[in-house]
């Protein structure tokens, strides 16, 4: 009796460090972009019936394991090299638009979302601000 208690506990012991070591490889990997500060997932089929769900760095992960219907997410880094980002998820800028406080690069890219713009399917968008870099994909939704 004694032995089976204890093949039973080591069992769910290595069950149970099997499913941490899962998670721990898996979580991360379900977010189209790692290393942001903070992340948005867009849920809905269209930006007016959009709805936001905001995570932070530690919680983003996980929130988009529990999240049905999303349509697209963003994450918002301090700094950011946007070159570097771009060519790394084999981005091509479509077009770029500036504004007064901010410069737009609209950009087919291997990402799991998109829409069309202007006649071009995007992909990603990289918003770059004196006060850091939002990158979405399809769009950043919402105010930015």
């Amino acid at each position: 009796m004694r032995k089976m208690r204890t093949a039973t506990v080591i069992a769910l012991t290595l069950a149970a460090a099997l499913v941490l070591l899962l998670s721990l490889t898996v979580l991360p990997k379900r977010l189209a972009f790692s290393g942001g500060d903070s992340y948005c997932f867009y849920l809905g089929d269209t930006s007016k019936n959009c709805r936001v769900v905001d995570a932070n760095r530690e919680t983003a992960a996980l929130k988009r394991l529990t999240l049905s219907g999303v349509c697209g997410e963003s994450a918002t880094f301090s700094t950011l090299d946007v070159q570097a980002f771009i060519q790394s998820v084999g981005g091509e800028i479509l077009f770029t638009e500036e504004m007064s406080d901010s410069v737009n690069y609209y950009c087919s890219a291997r990402l799991p979302y998109s829409v069309t713009l202007y006649g071009q399917t995007v992909n990603l968008h990289v918003c770059v601000k004196d006060g850091g870099v939002t990158v979405a994909s399809p769009i950043i939704f919402g105010g930015y």
